[in-house]
């Protein structure tokens, strides 16, 4: 019951690795916030968590300042306070860079690394007072190239920096801001992801990882230590849970 007494709020938590968090976190005390767009994966999420959990589902899209700043400032009026914040809605798309639009570019930044940024903008202040922490999920992809996915990996390179960024900016307070990057996971994310027709798969091989795929509570296992007081000492990091794929 490491989080007895707090208040989580948990992004993307309608699926994968949020859906994974949010379950965790209440499981072990917390009162939790899950926020997503797809309300029926939300609904799943409430039927996941143990008798005595607290979970409420919110919908909401991270690609908007206002709902992010709402999103924070409703589960403060309602809980009194905000102890963690879990960036976890993504959203990953392949393509070749000739075919990326407009859209699909907007949509992978709007998710990604605004979402991130707008929910982290809102709840900074909550957290101060409670001496808080946000964990943030990039991914390996922000820490080495990958082709065919371009703006993904321009995203999460984003998180990286964001994350390192925001804890520079924070040193002198108590909060704690740090950033997970996974390698695969058995998620509907990457059970969608396509990739072009005709790829190189030689190229694509070099990060497939030898290891194979984690699981959602693989990754929400990890968050909950990081957001726990066994992580007090993790402030501004970055770390890999990706079977080795970036060891070399």
């Amino acid at each position: 019951m490491r989080f007895s007494g707090r208040v989580a709020l948990v992004t993307g938590a309608g699926s994968g690795i949020g859906q994974a968090t949010a379950a965790r976190l209440a499981g072990e005390g917390a009162v939790v916030v899950g926020s997503d767009i797809n309300a029926a994966g939300l609904e799943e999420t409430a039927g996941m968590t143990v008798d005595g959990a607290v979970f409420h589902p919110v919908v909401s899209d991270v690609r908007s300042r206002e709902a992010c700043h709402e999103l924070v400032n409703s589960t403060v009026a309602d809980h009194g306070r905000l102890n963690v914040l879990c960036n976890v809605a993504g959203i990953a798309r392949g393509h070749r860079v000739g075919d990326v639009d407009q859209e699909v570019w907007d949509l992978i930044m709007g998710v990604n690394v605004e979402g991130m940024f707008w929910m982290s903008q809102a709840a900074l202040p909550h957290l101060e007072p409670s001496d808080g922490c946000i964990v943030n999920i990039a991914s390996n992809a922000g820490l080495m190239g990958q082709a065919y996915t371009v703006p993904y990996c321009a995203s999460k390179g984003a998180v990286v920096l964001m994350t390192k960024a925001m804890a520079m900016e924070t040193m002198r307070t108590g909060i704690r801001i740090n950033a997970i990057a996974p390698g695969g996971v058995e998620t509907n994310l990457t059970a969608a992801f396509t990739i072009p027709d005709d790829p190189d798969m030689e190229l694509m091989g070099r990060y497939m990882g030898m290891r194979g795929m984690a699981q959602a509570n693989d990754i929400a296992s990890l968050v909950a230590y990081i957001a726990s007081d066994d992580g007090h000492r993790i402030h501004g990091s970055v770390l890999s849970i990706d079977g080795g794929m970036t060891a070399g």
